[in-house]
């Protein structure tokens, strides 16, 4: 037994100093004023070759692990901050970026449509938006779902109706390349109908998951939630 016990025990009038201490360390963090979060420190995106450079060949790795680091900015210190403090120029920047590690990706689109775009702040929003329908064309048959969400919100969200219209109507116009479903290519009509936002939501929403397009778990449970959000009251 002896074998097991410390050769050097403690001195007696040492463990009440570090008790002690550990009291006032932690009296002093109580004391400290809350932390508070700077969204605007979102650092501006490096070159995108430097990027792929870094990948070590690996973009589509690189391209999921920014946008984790991006989004770590809506959270920090356990603060949520609030999207129109964000610096939205450089979280436009970074998006570009990610998309160029990832053509085929979708969770840059969907974050700038479904996420991003939603903010109070309607300079911000049309950037997002902007952002969707620039790289619209590049690739209809996979963007389509998020210039569809960026017409909604364009019309319901930031009520410019002509906005709305345009990106509904380059849905239209590409619906081939795109093989849009038929709601899809009705989105102008529904947009010029005014339909009510929640219906208009649920209905492109319920459409993304039942048509199988979206694979990623992630993105799948984001649009179940937002579904759910939107789901009517119940009397």
């Amino acid at each position: 037994m002896d074998a097991l016990r410390p050769r050097h025990p403690l001195p007696r009038w040492l463990r009440p100093a570090l008790l002690a201490a550990l009291l006032l360390q932690i009296l002093w963090q109580s004391l400290q004023p809350a932390p508070r979060a700077h969204a605007a420190s979102l650092p501006a995106v490096p070159p995108v070759e430097l990027l792929r450079l870094a990948s070590l060949g690996e973009p589509v790795a690189l391209a999921k692990a920014s946008m984790l680091y991006v989004q770590s900015y809506d959270e920090q210190a356990g603060l949520s901050i609030a999207f129109r403090e964000l610096d939205y120029a450089r979280l436009r920047d970074w998006l570009e970026a990610v998309l160029a590690l990832d053509p085929r990706g979708q969770y840059p689109l969907l974050a700038a449509s479904e996420v991003y775009g939603a903010v109070s702040d309607p300079v911000r929003a049309r950037l997002m938006l902007d952002f969707v329908y620039r790289h619209y064309r590049a690739d209809p048959q996979r963007r389509w779902p998020w210039l569809a969400h960026a017409a909604l919100v364009a019309r319901h969200q930031l009520h410019d109706m002509a906005l709305a219209r345009r990106y509904a109507a380059e849905l239209r116009q590409q619906a081939g390349a795109a093989q849009l479903p038929a709601w899809a290519r009705e989105l102008e009509v529904f947009i010029a109908a005014d339909m009510d936002q929640a219906d208009s939501a649920r209905t492109l929403i319920g459409a993304l998951i039942s048509s199988g397009q979206i694979s990623d778990p992630q993105e799948l449970a984001f649009l179940a939630r937002r579904l759910e959000q939107l789901a009517p009251a119940q009397h």
